[in-house]
């Protein structure tokens, strides 16, 4: 075990993060305006992505179902990846590739929000989940790393951490939900205690 090891991961984390800001605050600060309007329309967030991006889309939908910091009135939101027997159904009846676009098709509507992660941006259910979004009418936010893979040019919006590490890329997909909820729930929610 080397000392020297974690600071460095720590270190190179906190790097991308900083690179990443530098880039993308402006964004961060327009895609929740963008949230609040949607939410404020009644409108529902859907989130998907596979292995630790499922569970970063389940994380962030908990959060806002839930609550970030204060006690207010729920805002709807859905991890696709969350519903094994719809999953399992999709899977075996259609294709695994088809998991995020069919529920996209029950659940989306125009006007709602599709948040599809993927750390490569290659991920073909992920990349079959944007268009089925793109098809439906919702707007469409991509989060991936690296040069974005093909995701890129499937979203509306895209935030491309900068690095091809999977951890890395992760770390800096948590910090920005947990930013996104705290920008809505602070516009959205101002006069809750």
């Amino acid at each position: 075990m080397d000392r020297q090891f974690v600071i460095e991961a720590f270190a190179t984390s906190a790097d991308v993060k900083q690179q990443f800001v530098q880039t993308y605050a402006q964004k961060i600060l327009d895609i929740a305006q963008l949230l609040i309007r949607a939410f404020h329309d009644g409108r529902k967030v859907l989130l998907f992505g596979n292995g630790g991006s499922a569970t970063d889309a389940s994380h962030l939908a908990a959060e806002f179902v839930g609550r970030y910091r204060r006690d207010r009135t729920p805002l709807p939101a859905i991890a696709l990846a969350t519903d094994m027997a719809a999953i399992t159904c999709i899977a075996n009846d259609y294709d695994y590739h088809e998991i995020f676009a069919r529920q996209i098709e029950a659940h989306g509507r125009n006007g709602d929000v599709a948040i599809a992660i993927s750390t490569s941006g290659n991920s073909l259910n992920v990349l079959q989940g944007a268009e089925a979004a793109q098809a439906r009418g919702l707007i469409t936010i991509g989060w991936t790393g690296a040069t974005g893979g093909r995701l890129i040019d499937l979203v509306d919006h895209c935030f491309c951490v900068p690095s091809t590490e999977t951890a890395r890329i992760q770390e800096c997909h948590i910090t920005m939900g947990h930013v996104l909820c705290e920008l809505i729930e602070e516009q959205l929610f101002a006069q809750t205690p």
